[in-house]
């Protein structure tokens, strides 16, 4: 008799058309060696290619981020993966979403679908490998036992190199009718909002409780990406790597209510941040989240120090002041 194994969750939801990871962000940023310093710093493995730096994760094929250099700090584009057999449909029902279909952007090697969001926002839909996780990632503290040393000496800490991109949060006008267009366009489904300036959402293929969120501003802008880590403990770590490096600025540590992870928020020099993320909360491809409203109050945290007056400061939209950053 043949033994049944453990249950395997399906990979995809059948029938469902929606795009399935966040592939990457591209931004301009004013300093590209002070950028490489920054997210190497951070634990990342960045890349020169041409004139551009690419950001990975050690040990991890997948290419998170591209950056490019300009005068002021932008969000160039952002791009999400799609099965290669969803193509024909997506293509149909961007052109029944009266969606108006671009050219790549000069230079791109994509062959994917470009269009603008409600605030003009560059998104590319391209046939990629899922790199959103399909199950929840691990997490532990490490515990040990009676009569053994629990931490390393400080000179002996491993550097905290993030295991992969979680979500990008990113400025929008109105998060409502970014909502709609997520939603409508790329199948994203909602997780959680919070008094109509700041919302959540996730994959229906399996993802993390959010790839993308929105806050309320005056403009679009990027506020952070975020980057899962496997412990309490690496978060902490990872802060104190920054803080050795100059970079000390930022947020935490803490825990979030909408995704529930626990976070340290480091700031760029042009007023965007990284986060270190562990534990947030995880929707199976075969779970129907409830999306749910709930008050302001639970926007930001459960527990930790007040945020920086200026952490939900946009910055891109008052690019007169992204240099005012270096001196805090």
């Amino acid at each position: 008799m043949t033994q049944i194994g453990h249950y395997i969750a399906p990979s995809r939801r059948p029938d469902t058309l929606g795009v399935h990871s966040l592939d990457h962000f591209a931004l301009v940023v004013p300093d590209l060696k002070e950028a490489q310093r920054y997210y190497q710093s951070f634990g990342l493995d960045v890349r020169e290619r041409g004139d551009t730096l690419e950001l990975y994760t050690y040990g991890h094929p997948h290419r998170w981020g591209v950056l490019t250099e300009g005068p002021l700090k932008s969000l160039q584009h952002v791009s999400f993966g799609i099965f290669a057999d969803d193509v024909e449909r997506f293509q149909a029902h961007l052109q029944r979403c009266d969606v108006e279909r671009l050219d790549p952007p000069p230079g791109s090697e994509s062959n994917g679908f470009w269009f603008r969001d409600p605030d003009g926002t560059l998104v590319e839909l391209k046939v990629a490998e899922k790199s959103s996780p399909s199950s929840k990632s691990d997490t532990g503290l490490g515990e040990v036992g009676a009569n053994l040393r629990g931490a390393p000496m400080r000179g002996q800490a491993s550097a905290v190199r993030p295991r992969r991109m979680a979500h990008v949060l990113l400025f929008a006008r109105d998060v409502p009718e970014m909502l709609s267009f997520y939603q409508r366009v790329l199948g994203l489904k909602l997780s959680d909002e919070a008094g109509g300036v700041i919302a959540f959402l996730h994959g229906v293929h399996g993802s993390d409780h959010h790839m993308v969120a929105f806050a309320k501003s005056d403009g679009p802008g990027f506020h952070h990406c975020s980057w899962d880590v496997g412990q309490i403990n690496d978060i902490g770590v990872g802060a104190a790597q920054m803080a050795d490096k100059g970079f000390t600025a930022g947020w935490g540590l803490g825990r979030h209510v909408l995704g529930s992870n626990y976070f340290h928020y480091v700031r760029d020099p042009w007023g965007s941040y990284c986060e270190y993320s562990c534990d947030i909360d995880y929707v199976s491809v075969d779970h129907d989240w409830k999306g749910e409203s709930h008050d302001v109050e639970n926007s930001l945290y459960l527990w930790g120090p007040e945020p920086p007056a200026d952490f939900t400061h946009n910055y891109e939209a008052t690019p007169d002041t992204q240099l005012l950053t270096r001196r805090h």
